[in-house]
């Protein structure tokens, strides 16, 4: 069974279950898991899969006939895609799925693909039942330019099913040999993709992985980065300009304008198509009545391994070619990684109290929930309910003891976002200090959260 997909894996089954036959969309990035979702769901079941390339549709084709029957579509044979539909169901007289991977780069080539797909679907060809499976990797196409490109035949497909990003607990799950505190580590450099988790090593330490898997020169890893940047993008010099700038703390827009010598509007249509690949996302602060000390909209990197990749190999390409990989670690990385950590600490804790929340262990019944971005300060989790009831709270990584001042401190965040705040959560990598160990057990809104205790 793939670790976490279970919701996901229930969903296919039903629509493999109902009457008659069905076009489904599953998309997500690479290496998130698609391929092997979709082979768990086929485990039982009579199936046939083509992963398409970038091509002309006559060379599409031609390949795919060749993989289905080399001896019936030996050259020069060009089946159209009806009689490829028909060769993949076969002799089949249970509903049988075929998947199409990458199904956007036929789809770009023509339009005969889902005109002679639809044909297919709709006809009752030896009376047997289809479920086809259009994959892709390209989830800003799909999002926002595959309506336009099919048209009318959109109106076909049954169902659309994104494959998100794993969770943090189910990286624990994958690396049983971490601590909490490495999972935490190898969650800031990895995010929740499966397939980059493939190529950590729980036997060893997260540094050690890093230098060996990352920053090694043939290493999987090493590129990864830029590979994602080239492969969805062009004009990759302006995008890495941009993203290298985001990850050197230029969060504004007039901070990315002074820095680049870009113009806001250029500036503004790429940041726009990296949050449509979703490598950047806009955070806005959680709507308070103190707007006034709000900051506006900030731009963050949204894909950990990119945000790994700008801020530490990227800046230092040519060191990294010198230097051995323990060195380049030892120079770059380890004097600020404990920084960069801590934000995606804060990612954990939001994620521990949706599961407190999906749990029924909250005081609070979640309806929506944040961040509060000030100009003075942050409150890393904001969860509130319907009526209002509000529980916030902040995370502290890089001390091995959070203070009685940060509490404090929190409070007046909280005031100046003009926030009640009913229930207070404070999360720390270790220990608390002896004051605010005191206050949680006078004050039962008061709760403190070790890593360990997560």
């Amino acid at each position: 069974m793939v670790l976490g997909r279970t919701s996901e894996l229930k969903y296919l089954n039903t629509c493999y279950d109902r009457e008659g036959s069905q076009i489904m969309v599953v998309y997500g990035e690479k290496n998130v898991g698609k391929t092997a979702l979709l082979d768990e769901f086929v485990q039982d079941k009579p199936h046939s899969y083509y992963c398409a390339r970038p091509a002309s549709e006559r060379e599409q084709r031609y390949r795919w006939g060749l993989e289905l029957n080399p001896e019936a579509f030996g050259a020069p044979g060009y089946p159209a895609f009806c009689e490829i539909f028909r060769s993949a169901l076969g002799e089949e007289t249970d509903k049988k799925v075929i998947i199409v991977d990458e199904f956007q780069y036929i789809v770009k080539a023509g339009n005969e693909f889902m005109d002679e797909l639809i044909a297919f679907v709709h006809d009752s060809w030896q009376g047997t039942q289809v479920m086809v499976v259009l994959c892709s990797s390209s989830i800003g196409w799909v999002e926002n330019s595959m309506i336009t490109r099919i048209g009318e035949a959109a109106y076909e497909i049954s169902g659309f099913l994104k494959i998100k990003e794993l969770s943090f607990e189910t990286m624990m799950e994958f690396f049983p040999g971490f601590s909490m505190e490495q999972c935490i580590e190898a969650y800031a450099v990895l995010g929740g993709i499966p397939g980059l988790w493939a190529h950590f090593n729980d036997k060893i330490s997260v540094r050690e992985n890093i230098c060996r898997y990352i920053l090694g020169k043939n290493a999987f890893l090493n590129r990864e980065g830029q590979r994602i940047m080239e492969e969805e993008l062009r004009e990759t010099g302006v995008y890495n300009t941009i993203l290298a700038s985001i990850a050197a703390g230029k969060h504004k827009l007039n901070e990315l304008y002074l820095h680049t010598d870009f113009s806001r509007a250029k500036i503004s249509v790429y940041l726009k198509n990296l949050m449509e690949l979703e490598l950047v996302e806009k955070i806005f602060s959680y709507d308070t009545e103190g707007k006034a000390n709000t900051q506006k909209g900030i731009y963050r990197i949204k894909n950990h391994f990119v945000h790994f990749y700008f801020t530490y190999l990227y800046p230092n390409l040519s060191s990294l070619e010198q230097l051995a990989p323990d060195q380049f670690y030892k120079r770059y990385i380890a004097p600020y990684f404990k920084s960069y950590v801590a934000e995606y600490f804060k990612t954990v804790c939001r994620q521990h109290v949706e599961k407190l929340d999906k749990w029924g262990r909250l005081p609070v019944e979640i309806d929506r929930m944040g961040e509060w971005v000030g100009k003075l300060g942050t409150i890393d989790v904001i969860a509130q309910s319907e009526e209002g009831v509000t529980l916030i709270g902040i995370c502290n990584w890089e001390k091995n003891i959070m203070s009685y001042a940060d509490y404090e401190w929190l409070l007046f965040c909280a005031e100046k976002a003009k926030l009640r705040a009913d229930y207070i959560y404070l999360f720390s990598v270790k220990h608390f200090d002896e004051k605010l160990n005191l206050e949680a057990k006078m004050k039962q809104n008061l709760k403190l959260i070790s890593m360990n205790e997560m």
